[in-house]
């Protein structure tokens, strides 16, 4: 006000234009004006806002307020502000934006404040194309109620952070990271490289913190280097940081969204991870890649990958025409190629979902359920063995 009265009687005088009195104003001409007769008509009040004290047009009425604090306190408690807004958005018709939700949230005191970012770190950039490079990792949190702490296995795409797989289990190991692979490489393809930390069933480590020894294989190592996919090692969480990120998100929205489906089973939760949550999450969370192509070379023989991605264990045949396994032994059925097995070097199968095989060189002599009871063994002989420059025959 001082600064307008100093200025107006500096007009008055003539010491400024209208124009330049507008420029030290800070407002156009016309504006400035516009003050000057307010000022005459009505003093230093009429120069104050008129839309002060009023209500704006567009505000949100008080009662649809207190609706969607109250929606929070009882049905979305703990949701994270996007995650709370989408649901707004999706079944409950809200109209209003983000950051207007976010603010009434944060003034209810309902959402805590962001903590500031600490100093900044420079991402690894993406592989260029899918298929290029994939993650696997696996997340321990108690995601279903009234069950304790399950793994839930991931794998994703790092051009993209696709997620191809995702499924719990009691606890992470060869299996479910040969189901996790089955998973991909039926419906994408083979990759070319296979990324993880330095988990035992990974990897074998001499020394704890050390490099890894690439010369003893596990299961793993063994199956990804037959299939001639390169396997690298992550040596600390900050390597692993796509992964490390998605696995934040999903913590904090699949736990949320299970409990608001009422699943409880381990096996639903899983259909339902399958066929309803990762669509939406992908949508909404997978980037487009740099190159359009893939890198994915798609596999022909499912039948053979299965037999690589698998437990694969030597064993010798006993007297009794048994196989030694788990503490049990597996009758070797009549074969019509020899009179018996005996001291013959086989190698026993294990496949993820627990059921067995057995393998004399290329041809399956037998088949055994979860409990090592015999199948029917009157099958076609299967190849079970290649080297990985061909690609082990898989590519189409």
């Amino acid at each position: 006000m001082q600064k307008f009265e100093d200025v107006l009687g500096r007009w008055q005088a003539r010491s400024l234009s209208c124009s330049e009195a507008a420029e030290l104003l800070g407002c156009s001409e016309r504006q400035f004006r516009r003050y000057r007769r307010r000022f005459e008509a009505e003093g230093l009040e009429g120069l104050f806002d008129k839309r002060l004290g009023r209500q704006s047009a567009k505000a949100v009425p008080a009662d649809k307020i207190a609706w969607m604090l109250e929606l929070y306190r009882t049905e979305y408690s703990g949701w994270n502000v996007k995650h709370f807004h989408e649901r707004l958005q999706a079944y409950h018709g809200f109209q209003w934006g983000y950051t207007w939700t976010k603010r009434q949230l944060h003034g209810a005191g309902l959402v805590p404040c962001a903590r500031r970012r600490g100093a900044h770190r420079r991402k690894r950039p993406r592989k260029p194309c899918e298929g290029m490079m994939l993650h696997q990792d696996a997340s321990k949190e108690v995601w279903l109620e009234g069950h304790g702490a399950l793994d839930l296995v991931v794998t994703m795409d790092d051009a993209t952070s696709t997620i191809y797989s995702a499924f719990l289990i009691d606890e992470e190991g060869t299996a479910s990271t040969f189901q996790g692979l089955m998973d991909v490489f039926t419906k994408q393809g083979l990759p070319s490289s296979f990324y993880t930390d330095r988990g035992s069933h990974y990897f074998y480590t001499p020394k704890a913190d050390a490099k890894v020894d690439k010369t003893r294989l596990t299961q793993v190592g063994r199956a990804l280097k037959q299939l001639g996919i390169e396997h690298i090692a992550a040596y600390s969480p900050q390597a692993r940081g796509r992964s490390e990120r998605m696995f934040g998100t999903l913590q904090d929205r699949l736990i949320k969204e299970l409990a608001k489906a009422r699943i409880t089973d381990i096996d639903a939760a899983n259909r339902w991870i399958a066929e309803d949550y990762l669509p939406r999450h992908n949508a909404q969370f997978a980037k487009p890649p740099e190159l359009p192509n893939s890198a994915f070379v798609e596999v022909a023989d499912k039948d053979l990958l299965g037999n690589i991605l698998c437990g694969q264990h030597e064993r010798q045949v006993s007297r009794d025409n048994t196989v030694s396994w788990s503490r049990q032994r597996l009758q070797l059925p009549k074969s019509l190629e020899r009179h018996h097995w005996v001291k013959a070097r086989v190698r026993v199968h294990e496949y993820p979902d627990g059921t067995l095989a057995i393998f004399y060189g290329p041809r399956r002599i037998a088949s055994y359920d979860a409990q090592g009871a015999l199948k029917d063994h009157s099958v076609a002989p299967t190849v079970a063995s290649c080297s990985p420059p061909s690609r082990c025959g898989l590519a189409a």
